[in-house]
């Protein structure tokens, strides 16, 4: 098995967090990131410490990408919009497992779910933005793959409150996906 294989049963995803921020309604979602990296940072370093797999899968805003080193270097360009969210929680490629998704859930179009089943992954912390869509698409998506759920509510994001409010009500009520505030979340067995 690979040296990645780490604590089995448990993955952190990252969605989206990764971005230029160059799309229609990129200021508001880019106020509402800086939050919930920071707090993204303090988890994935957690997460690291108890050999927890970290997995970034972010969007391709409209074109393919097949080099993550580049991509990361363009949002971390000293003129790149989301730059400061982008520096807190940088992936280490060669650590990280990073993945382009074509659409909402990192489940559509992408080798999520054949890397969750080698790495023998059946609990999921999702974090990112955007909560109404992507990671919600996402929860959806491992919910029916009878993934367990996590969704710590002060790692997500959205436009607005009522936005990521929303999300996590739907998360908690109708996936049984367990949110509480990402420090009452233990990585063990």
């Amino acid at each position: 098995m690979t040296t990645r294989r780490r604590e089995a049963g448990t993955a952190l995803l990252v969605l989206d967090m990764i971005s230029e921020f160059r799309f229609p309604d990129a200021e508001p979602v880019l106020r509402g990131a800086l939050r919930p990296a920071r707090a993204i940072a303090r988890l994935k370093a957690r997460a690291r410490g108890a050999k927890v797999p970290v997995i970034y899968v972010n969007d391709t805003a409209g074109k393919w990408e097949s080099d993550p080193r580049a991509f990361v270097e363009r949002c971390l360009a000293t003129d790149a919009r989301g730059r400061d969210v982008v520096r807190l929680i940088e992936p280490d490629l060669d650590r990280d497992y990073f993945m382009f998704k074509p659409k909402h859930s990192a489940f559509f179009g992408t080798p999520l779910e054949s890397l969750l089943g080698n790495l023998g992954t059946r609990r999921l912390v999702l974090t990112g933005i955007t909560a109404h869509q992507c990671v919600l698409f996402t929860a959806m998506d491992a919910h029916v793959r009878e993934y367990q759920l996590l969704m710590p509510a002060d790692c997500v994001g959205a436009s607005s409150r009522e936005e990521m409010r929303h999300a996590l009500f739907i998360g908690e009520r109708a996936l049984g996906a367990r949110v509480a505030g990402s420090a009452r979340l233990r990585f063990g067995h």
